[in-house]
């Protein structure tokens, strides 16, 4: 038999002490500890907690003599989210992103509670908050009647703290800041750390087979995913503007005919990767732009521009860094600074050999000539 924590955390590892000690303080041992986090979340963990010579983890169970050996956590048991190319994930900043979080919880969550020995307490306490509604999610559909699902608090003045961790056996004073942001000192004796079960409705038998018992993996399921509908950006050429999620954007046409340029690349890009994520393929640098000179110089053309031999019809290269700008700003005013990221023409690389290109995945970009 094994109890299982099952955790998420992101830039504050503090979860996971606050966590065991309030099970610990409830009588609750854990065998395992298994954390879902970013890359940046595990290294947080691994230097703040698991620090071999002063991890606050290992200080946590030396002060309160439990024997290292009795629990596993390691940089084993953070499973790091991944895209599909295995490359880790920093941060959960999009539909992509999350997605990758949901299926990593679902299929934590299938795991652990297969064997009908563990019992699995899921944490929800740590991360941003579509970690905590994702998880949530994962421990509702699969957990079982033994298994619980907690949130942790803390008093408000410790909780943001970057020296807390749990309650010290003999008390350490810190520097805190009251509700008012007045600099007070209190020890640690005067921290709560309260779990709070969580009650849920277990969603398992709905996803179990009537007949065999088995339940469906997390790989069937996801095709009961309800999923918002990706929305296209169209650069329409015929009417001198940029569609995105129902709002329009007229561009000058001197910016547009550079933006439908790059537009294009990403349009014939023939690699066959099923993600656009993290891959800059198709991203050019100022000579390949200038090879494309005559195709952006059409478009300024058909847009109703005035053909000169300089500006949007002889690029140089101060100014298409002055164009990308400026592009950025039209779109970030006009769709939000959300939508900008995957919008606005990215530069990548260090001069002189920079590359620049749209983030969006090809798959959703409409040029309209």
């Amino acid at each position: 038999m094994a109890n299982i924590l099952l955790a998420i955390a992101g830039l504050s590892p503090q979860v996971i002490t606050e966590t065991l000690y309030a099970l610990h303080q409830d009588g609750v041992g854990i065998d395992e500890i298994h954390v879902i986090a970013t890359r940046v979340g595990r290294d947080a963990i691994a230097t703040q907690l698991l620090a071999p010579d002063d991890g606050r983890y290992f200080r946590y169970l030396k002060e309160y003599g439990i024997d290292p050996k009795s629990i596993l956590f390691s940089q084993d048991t953070i499973h790091v989210l991944r895209d599909d190319k295995s490359r880790p994930l920093d941060d959960i900043t999009g539909e992509e992103e999350n997605e990758i979080l949901l299926k990593s919880c679902l299929t934590l969550a299938h795991r652990f509670t297969k064997s009908v020995k563990n019992t699995v307490f899921f944490s929800i306490a740590g991360g941003r908050k579509t970690m905590s509604a994702c998880l949530m999610v994962a421990a509702q559909t699969y957990a079982r009647p033994q298994d619980r699902i907690y949130h942790v608090l803390v008093s408000p003045e410790f909780e943001s703290h970057r020296d807390f961790y749990y309650p010290h056996v003999k008390p350490v004073l810190l520097e805190l800041r009251d509700a008012r942001g007045q600099t007070i000192f209190k020890d640690t004796s005067y921290a709560k750390v309260t779990l709070v079960p969580i009650p849920f409705i277990s969603l398992r038998k709905a996803a179990q087979n009537s007949k065999t018992g088995r339940v469906q993996t997390p790989a069937e399921l996801f095709r009961y995913l309800v999923r918002e509908k990706k929305q296209p950006l169209v650069v329409d050429l015929r009417q001198g503007k940029i569609c995105y999620k129902k709002t329009e954007l007229k561009m000058m046409p001197s910016r547009l005919a550079l933006y439908a340029f790059l537009a294009l690349q990403k349009q014939q890009c023939r690699l066959l990767s099923a993600s656009c994520r993290g891959c800059d393929a198709c991203y050019l640098d100022y000579r390949q732009i200038s090879d494309g000179q005559k195709i952006i110089t059409d478009y300024y053309r058909q847009l109703g521009g005035a053909t000169e031999k300089k500006g949007t019809c002889a690029l140089e290269k101060d100014e298409l860094r002055a164009y990308v700008s400026k592009i950025r700003k039209d779109l970030q005013n006009a769709f939000g600074a959300q939508a900008v990221e995957r919008l606005a023409v990215e530069a990548v690389g260090k001069k002189p050999d920079t590359r620049y290109g749209i983030p969006m995945e090809r798959e959703r970009i409409r040029l309209v000539e």
